[in-house]
Formats: structure tokens, C-alpha cells, sequence
């Protein structure tokens, strides 16, 4: 059991690679001005919806909410030779996250994010200043994920203490609610959930729903965590729960897997972190597999399904793989399962995509224009800043106005069941 929980609180110390901080990596220039005259003219009409951002969790989020039993064992950020970093008692939770832009609006390449909270952009944090950059942008709503470690289902199952762990995820949800409305229904916060405790994640999802939250984030597989798999009937009145809601659960790249065990020995910092941006995207193919082969989704017909800083040009392949495999690979359980691997995707993904201009300029109409939405990664290392709408013009400026609404606003209205 020791072991057990040692590894599961590495998992938070390694969340963002302590080379990331070192000193070093390129400073872009930004001419800021010219990069943020927010939305275009020829995309007037739409309120773009950048359905994966990130919040950084402020220093204080929860000493300053935590019941006074509590207040000396929540987590708290300390600086630790240069770079500041969470912790809960003695046990290291990580770095704060991501974010390259600095408080002169320009961006750091070839690391993660500068060391200390206040290098970066006070947007990271600070809703007032968040929602600067987006009208900067033109960005008018974004879906907004965790930043650090620190919330982490396996890292907080490590400590042994259900009612603080229990406690770190309502305060990171109370606060998430608190933005939502501070920014005017502009910032939707995906809600966190003590996954390790059934009564408990049932109780908190229903808690969240009825704050207004709008969605859930969830690990690709939950048995990395001592925790059933999602063929589990663990999950099924939750899923039942989200179903009804209309609310979607989502899946952030593909956090089951260690890319950095693909790349080779002898790599610089820059070459391993290019390849294991790519392949964390690359690999929700398998969480859209797993989905579609496990009968889950026949239980489940209202299920909605974000699979987030994905990008699209690989799901084609992903998805005509699948069929073949129904017919070469699955031969009786493909005769259990109700529909095909194509139409299991249309009736319950979404995917995501930013930096690409392939896959939106070719790919559209054969993935289905209803079931893109766009994002930037605001601010980590890969997001589309500066240049937002320069990008967008570039991919979808082909297309017509009705197209265009669906992939920037419209699909992810419909997917995050957004007020507007």
C-alpha cells in the first residue's frame, strides 16, 4: 500500500517536467497590438467558443476557503529552488502548470513555463485580465481546465485522508462555479470529482450540475488508479447522471500513457518535448477506441463525449482502422455492439483542433462539420497565441458562414449545453 501510494503521488510531481523550468528556451517578440485586435470583421456574428484553455490555480484558492480544521493541510504553494510548486504538508504536488507568456505579452519557446507565478501573465489566473486577453483574441467564451497537479485523483488518494482530499475537490469546484459567474457566464470550469469514492463522485457530480458547472474531466483509464474500469457498473449511475444532464464528460489528450518512453535516449529537453506533445494528441485514438468497442455507448445513447486537445486529422484513420477491425478482429462482439464504429463517433464525439490547417481545410465534411469545435491552449506551451484569428481565417475561411458558426460557436453550445 505504501508503494501504492508513492506512486500515486509522483504522478503530480511529474505533471510538468522539472526541465521545463530550468533557464534557457527562446523569448518570441510579440507585437501585441497588431496581434490583438480582437474578433475579425468577416466573423461577425459568431461568439468563438475556445473549448480548451487553461486556469492557473492562485496561491491562496484554498487557505482561503478551507474550514479552520483544515487550513493548515491544504494544499499551499512554496518556492523550492527558483520554481514555485505545490505542496500538501511535506509531499510535493508539482509545478503550478503551464503558462509561456510573459507580463510584456510575449512568449517563451522550448519550455514549459517560467518558474515563478509572477513571471507570467496575471491571465493565467486573474479573471479580469483573462477576459482582456480573450476580447484581445476574439475569443468570447472558453472551456477552462486545471493547470497543475494538485487536483489529481491519484496524487489526493495518496493521502490517506478522504475528508481533505474530498475537501480539495468542492473548493476547486465552489471556485469554478465563482469564476463562471464573475465572468459573466464567459469561463465554464470542467468540474474535478472524488473518483475514488463512488457515493461521493455521485454526490459532487450532482453538486456541480446544480451549481450550473457544464462538464466533467476524467482520466482515459480509471484502473491506473485502484479505481474499476468504465465497463464497471461503478460508473453507471454517474454516466446516467451526466446523460440526463446533457452534460458532456471530457478527456484531455490522453493522459494514460508515457510518450516519453517513445522517444529516444540521448534527446535534448526541446527534441523529447515535440515529439510527446504530438503523441498525447495522437492517442485519444485509443480513448475513442476503447469507448466504441466497450457497449458502454449503447447504454448510454445521450452520452456526449469532448475529446480535448486532440486535434482531427488523425480521426479518419482512427475510425476506418476500427471498421476493419469490426470485421477482422471482433467477430462476436461486433454482432453484440448496436451500431458502427463511424456512427458510434457521430452520435457521441467531439474533437478539437488548433494548430492544424489540413484537417480543417480538407477534412470537415468527412469527420462531419458538427462535431469539430476549436481551441487555442491558452496559455501553455502549444496554444495558437499570438495570431488567433489570423489562424482561423487561414482554416476556415474557405468555408461558408453557416460552417464557420458551427465549428467556432454552435457545436460547442450544443456539447457544454453553453447559455448563449
Amino acid at each position: 500500500m505504501a508503494d501504492d501510494k508513492a506512486e500515486l503521488a509522483s504522478s503530480a510531481r511529474k505533471y510538468w517536467s522539472a526541465e521545463g523550468y530550468t533557464p534557457g528556451g527562446v523569448m518570441r517578440k510579440v507585437d501585441y497590438a497588431a496581434a490583438s485586435k480582437g474578433l475579425h470583421p468577416s466573423f461577425a456574428g459568431i461568439r468563438i467558443v475556445d473549448c480548451d484553455t487553461h486556469i492557473t490555480e492562485a496561491p491562496d484558492l484554498f487557505t482561503s476557503r478551507a474550514p479552520a480544521r483544515l487550513k493548515d493541510k491544504v494544499p499551499v504553494v512554496r518556492r523550492v529552488n527558483g520554481v514555485d510548486r505545490w505542496f500538501v504538508g511535506d509531499r510535493d504536488f508539482g509545478t503550478l502548470g503551464g503558462n509561456v507568456i510573459n507580463t510584456q505579452n510575449d512568449k517563451l519557446l522550448g519550455r514549459l513555463a517560467f518558474p515563478t507565478l509572477d513571471e507570467g501573465h496575471k491571465a493565467a489566473y486573474d479573471t479580469k485580465q483573462r477576459l482582456q486577453a480573450m476580447d484581445d483574441m476574439g475569443v468570447y467564451a472558453q472551456i477552462c481546465y486545471h493547470n497543475s497537479g494538485v487536483t489529481q485523483a491519484g496524487s489526493l488518494m495518496s493521502l490517506g485522508d478522504p475528508e481533505l482530499a474530498l475537501t480539495v475537490i468542492r473548493i476547486y469546484n465552489d471556485a469554478a462555479a465563482e469564476r463562471q459567474q464573475e465572468s459573466g457566464q464567459r469561463l465554464f470550469t470542467m468540474a474535478h470529482l472524488p473518483l475514488w469514492d463512488q457515493a461521493a463522485m455521485e454526490a459532487e457530480a450532482r453538486r456541480c450540475i446544480d451549481m450550473g458547472l457544464k462538464g466533467f474531466v476524467l482520466p482515459d483509464t480509471p484502473e491506473r488508479l485502484r479505481i474499476p474500469s468504465y465497463v464497471h457498473d461503478y460508473w453507471t449511475p454517474f454516466l446516467e447522471m451526466t446523460s440526463e444532464a446533457g452534460l458532456p464528460i471530457n478527456f484531455h489528450l490522453n493522459a494514460a500513457i508515457d510518450p516519453t518512453a517513445l522517444t529516444w535516449e540521448g534527446f535534448a529537453f526541446e527534441q523529447t518535448l515535440s515529439v510527446v506533445a504530438t503523441m498525447f494528441s495522437i492517442c485519444n485514438a485509443a480513448t475513442l477506441g476503447n469507448w466504441i468497442v466497450s457497449g458502454r455507448l449503447d447504454r448510454h445513447p445521450k452520452l456526449k463525449i469532448g475529446l480535448i486537445e486532440s486535434g482531427l486529422g488523425w480521426v479518419p484513420f482512427a475510425l476506418e482502422a476500427l471498421e476493419h477491425q469490426f470485421n477482422e478482429m471482433l467477430p462476436s462482439k461486433s454482432k453484440i455492439l448496436q451500431r458502427r464504429p463511424w456512427q458510434y463517433f457521430k452520435d457521441h464525439f467531439w474533437v478539437t483542433y488548433w494548430f492544424e490547417s489540413v484537417g480543417p481545410k480538407l477534412l470537415l465534411e468527412t469527420i462531419g462539420f458538427d462535431k469539430v469545435v476549436f481551441e487555442t491552449d491558452f496559455p501553455h506551451p502549444t496554444s495558437l497565441y499570438p495570431g488567433v484569428q489570423e489562424h482561423i481565417i487561414e482554416t476556415l475561411g474557405g468555408y461558408d458562414e453557416s460552417v464557420r458558426k458551427r465549428v467556432l460557436e454552435t457545436n460547442a453550445v450544443k456539447l457544454y449545453n453553453l447559455p448563449f
